[in-house]
C-alpha cells in the first residue's frame, strides 16, 4: 500500500523455479543430515525483498491492567518476586517475551515502604512513571525522587534499585528494556547486590544528577563524563513539557510526528543510552499527522490526552496511560482526538542500534493525501 518498492514474484525468483524431483528431495534430506541447507530453498525467507517484521501492532489498555497490578500487591511481595512486573507480550513474540521487535516492556508496581532489591544486568533499562508519589530510584549511588510522567534511565551494567517512601503513594511505572536484543547477542546476565538485605550506599546528594545536568544548553565547566550513556539519569516531565510547548510556538514540527523531541545525553547530544533511545512528542489540538514507516521498533505510552493511531490500516484508539507499539516497517500516523487540548506520546525505541548498524530506512505514504485507508 502506497509508495512500495518493486515486489518480485517468488514463482519467478526463488525456490519454486526448481522442480522438486524425488532425487532432489532426497538430496535436500542428505544435505540437512549434514547440518547444512540448500540456500536457494530459504533465500526468499531470510533475504526478503524489503524489511519484514514478526511483530504485531498491539494496544494495552491501562484501565484494564491496573486492577491486575493492584491484585499482584496482595499476592506477591517485591522481595519474593525480585521485580513485581506484568510483562507486555506481543501476540507474535511470545517465546522471546518481547513487546515489539527486540524491546521488552512491563508495568511495575510498588507500594509505600516497599523497594526492589539492588541489581544490575547487561540489558539497558528505562522507566516512565505512570502514577504515584514518593517514588525514588538509586543508580550507581545516585538517588533521585520520581514523579508522574518523569523519565529515568538505568543504563546497562549500573547497579539500580527502586522504592517508595513510607509516606508516599503507590507508584506504577512502565519498564522498557532491550532484554530480547541482549539475549539475541547471547550477552545478557543478571546480578543481585552482594549484601543481602542491604541496598546501595547513597554516594551523592539526592537529585545530584538532574540538578547538575538538566540545564538546557549549559553544563558545569568542570564536567568530565566518559560513560557510553547519559549522566542525566532523570528527565522531569515539567521541563520536558515546557520544552515541547516552547518549541511549538516557533516550529511547524514534523508532518509525521508533530512536535517531536528526543531525550538526549547532555554531554554528547546523542541518545540517552547506546542501544535504546527515547522521545516525547506533542500533537497539537486536532493535529493529524501523515503516515510514514521506517525500520526500528517503537513502544509508545500516552503521557497526556487521547486520540488514535492508524497502523497498517488499522485504527487503535488510545487514552492517557495506555501503551501501544508500532513494529518496524509498519505504516503509522497519529491523531489527537481533542480540538482544544494537546496530546503527548512518550516513546522508547531501538533506533540508536538500528542507525549505528546502518539498518535505518524510511518511506513516506503518498496516497490519499498521506493518510491510510482504515480497515473496516
Amino acid at each position: 500500500m502506497g509508495n512500495e518498492t518493486q515486489v518480485f514474484d517468488d514463482s519467478v525468483y526463488g525456490r519454486s523455479r526448481v522442480a522438486e524431483s524425488d532425487e532432489l528431495k532426497q538430496y535436500y534430506q542428505d544435505v540437512e543430515n549434514m547440518g547444512t541447507k540448500a540456500f536457494w530453498t530459504v533465500a526468499n525467507k531470510i533475504e526478503p525483498w524489503e524489511p519484514r517484521t514478526l511483530s504485531a501492532p498491539m494496544l494495552w489498555e491501562y484501565d484494564k491492567l491496573r486492577p491486575l497490578l493492584i491484585k499482584a500487591t496482595e499476592l506477591v511481595s517485591p522481595g519474593d518476586a525480585g521485580r513485581r512486573v506484568l510483562t507486555l507480550i506481543n501476540d507474535n513474540l511470545k517465546e522471546s517475551a518481547a513487546a515489539c521487535g527486540m524491546l521488552f516492556s512491563g508495568i511495575q508496581i510498588t507500594r509505600p515502604g516497599e523497594f526492589t532489591p539492588a541489581h544490575r544486568h547487561v540489558a539497558s533499562a528505562l522507566r516512565f512513571i505512570m502514577e504515584g508519589s514518593g517514588g525514588y530510584t538509586i543508580v550507581n549511588g545516585h538517588k533521585m525522587n520520581l514523579g508522574a510522567r518523569d523519565f529515568v534511565i538505568t543504563p546497562n551494567g549500573t547497579w539500580h534499585e527502586h522504592g517508595v517512601a513510607e509516606d508516599g503513594q503507590t507508584c506504577i511505572w512502565q519498564d522498557g528494556l532491550d532484554i530480547p536484543m541482549a539475549n539475541a547477542f547471547e550477552a545478557n546476565d543478571y546480578h543481585v547486590w552482594p549484601e543481602e538485605g542491604k541496598g546501595q550506599d547513597q554516594l551523592h546528594p539526592t537529585d545530584f544528577s538532574p540538578l547538575t545536568y538538566s540545564g538546557s544548553g549549559v553544563l558545569m565547566a568542570d564536567t568530565e563524563w566518559n560513560e557510553p550513556y547519559s549522566p542525566l539519569f532523570k528527565y522531569s516531565w515539567e521541563r520536558t513539557y515546557e520544552a515541547l510547548q516552547n518549541a511549538a510556538k516557533v516550529n511547524d514540527g514534523s508532518p509525521y510526528d508533530g512536535i517531536l523531541m528526543n531525550y538526549t545525553n547532555p554531554a554528547t547530544g546523542g541518545p540517552v543510552m547506546a542501544t535504546m533511545g527515547a522521545a516525547m512528542q506533542m500533537l497539537r489540538p486536532g493535529e493529524h499527522t501523515k503516515a510514514h514507516k521506517h525500520t526500528g521498533s517503537i513502544v509508545y505510552q500516552v503521557a497526556k490526552g487521547s486520540g488514535y493511531t492508524v497502523i497498517n490500516g488499522k485504527r487503535f484508539n488510545w487514552k492517557e496511560k495506555d501503551i501501544f507499539c508500532v513494529p518496524s516497517w509498519a505504516w503509522h500516523e497519529h491523531c489527537n482526538g481533542s480540538g482544544s487540548e494537546d496530546a503527548c506520546l512518550f516513546q522508547f525505541n531501538d533506533l540508536p542500534t538500528i542507525k549505528k548498524l546502518g539498518y535505518y530506512q524510511e518511506r513516506v505514504y503518498t496516497e490519499n493525501n498521506g493518510h491510510q485507508k482504515i480497515e473496516q
